[in-house]
């Protein structure tokens, strides 16, 4: 975790999942309309994992929907403000939050209110 979000560091984080996850080919990537996402670097690592990539249309919030919604649960849930003074503890913060209880314990209702780590053992 870093403080921006270079092209550089968006192909490594993304390089590090496809390594973790090994998804099957065919799987569908969408992301917002950001440079590091639209770059060459980025494309490529999701082209050479058989990966397809979906981009948000222009000005259409509506698109990155699912992302939008963890925002708000991370504002009010990993902690006050002032922890951003210290990044260590934010970013630690921030990765129990959504390893802990976002991915393994919040129920959503996109997938049959069962918690995402569910559907995903269920789907291997």
């Amino acid at each position: 975790m870093q403080d921006h979000m270079q092209v550089e560091l968006a192909s490594a984080a993304l390089t590090i999942t496809i390594q973790q996850q090994r998804p099957q080919t065919g799987l569908i990537h969408h992301s917002d309309r950001g440079v590091q996402y639209a770059s060459h670097a980025y494309r490529k690592v999701l082209t050479g994992a058989g990966i397809m990539a979906s981009m948000s249309r222009k000005a259409d919030c509506s698109d990155n929907a699912p992302m939008e919604r963890l925002l708000p649960y991370l504002e009010n849930r990993a902690g006050p403000s002032s922890r951003l003074q210290h990044p260590c503890r934010g970013q630690r913060d921030i990765f129990a939050f959504i390893q802990g209880f976002y991915n393994r314990t919040r129920l959503h209702s996109a997938i049959g209110y069962v918690a995402s780590m569910e559907m995903e053992l269920k789907a291997a």
